[in-house]
């Protein structure tokens, strides 16, 4: 087999394919265990590659930035041809980003057929070395796929688990400090919006299971996400009419990664956070709506996913556009009671 020293990988895209592909990373280092890997990623995703065991440096590229022009495109190429990488590992269909390694004259440039959709990939002429991804993609775990391309390339068997950095002391020190008004009691966490309408779980959802929870439990709950999810957020906890803390926003992902691992539980909606949860080992329940949770199963023993496995499912659908706005079967179909369950199965444990 042929020995690599010095390989560059990337993906432009979200923060929970990021932590998949992180299990592919950790197959190709076992691979060779002694080259240099440098992934090029998205700034939104740099506290999760940063300083991560499996990843010795990192590049950031906005390729949606208005300063990604002519100018600043050729000022990536000499950084990548300043490198001189032997290797370069797609694991999107990005043509930007292709285009970069193939102007920067990385001699092995390797790429799926397929790797987000049904569709080919229209980027597969600047690779050198194109991986016939030809099963359903939505009935094999996306860790699989990703890893599946570092399988086929190298001629390596092997599975591997995503991985995160270790959270420093003064983060786990701070995710302790929003926790306290905890005090004895359980730490529930929710997740209670998704990326787009069809993963967010129905709102009176959320409701019932907390006062169902509240009722049974002493414990405190929080809710967990990105700045943007706040009046959401707000929406939901009015409704609720029971104490609950609003935590979206005020934790960068290496802080939320130390609150996951200090919570008893938590209750999500299908999202990155999810995926960071199951690095942590929490118990995790995650309601699916649009999306296929056997592709998208957060990867951990103690997660439990619900789907309501609609016919229409998985789809593209925008929210409206789906054929039984506005309540999507895929998420109504999932109910507080099965969810309860889940809770209480886990609580009951400890």
């Amino acid at each position: 087999m042929r020995e690599y020293h010095n390989i560059l990988v990337y993906a432009m895209v979200n923060l929970g394919d990021v932590i998949l592909l992180t299990s592919a990373i950790a197959l190709l280092k076992k691979v060779y265990p002694n080259a240099r890997i440098t992934m090029l990623s998205r700034p939104i995703v740099r506290e999760v590659i940063e300083h991560n065991p499996v990843i010795d440096d990192v590049i950031l590229f906005d390729y949606k930035a208005k300063q990604n022009a002519a100018g600043r495109m050729w000022a990536m190429v000499q950084e990548l041809r300043a490198r001189k990488f032997d290797l370069a590992i797609s694991f999107d269909r990005k043509l930007r980003t292709a285009l970069l390694c193939w102007l920067a004259g990385i001699p092995v440039r390797v790429g799926p057929s397929r790797v987000l959709d049904a569709r080919p990939s229209r980027v597969t002429w600047l690779y050198t070395n194109t991986v016939p991804i030809t099963y359903n993609l939505d009935e094999t775990l996306q860790a699989e796929t990703y890893q599946e391309i570092i399988r086929s390339f190298t001629g390596r068997e092997g599975h591997e688990r995503p991985i995160l950095p270790s959270p420093t002391e003064q983060q786990r020190e701070k995710a302790a400090e929003l926790l306290s008004s905890a005090a004895g009691k359980r730490r529930i966490g929710l997740c209670v919006k998704g990326t787009f309408g069809l993963k967010t779980w129905p709102k009176e959802y959320f409701v019932e299971v907390v006062r169902a929870l509240h009722a049974r439990y002493d414990a405190a709950f929080y809710v967990t996400g990105a700045p943007g999810d706040h009046a959401y957020a707000e929406e939901v906890i009015q409704a609720i009419g029971l104490p609950v803390e609003n935590l979206c926003g005020k934790t960068n992902l290496m802080e939320l990664t130390a609150l996951y691992a200090q919570l008893d539980l938590l209750v999500s909606v299908d999202t990155g956070g999810a995926h960071i949860a199951a690095v942590t080992g929490v118990p995790l329940v995650v309601m699916f709506g649009c999306t296929s949770p056997r592709r998208w199963h957060p990867i951990s023993e103690r997660a439990a996913v619900f789907s309501s496995h609609e016919p229409c499912c998985p789809c593209s659908y925008g929210e409206t556009d789906c054929p039984s706005y506005p309540q999507p079967d895929c998420l109504y179909h999932v109910k507080p009671d099965t969810i309860i369950a889940a809770c209480t199965a886990y609580l009951d444990e400890t």
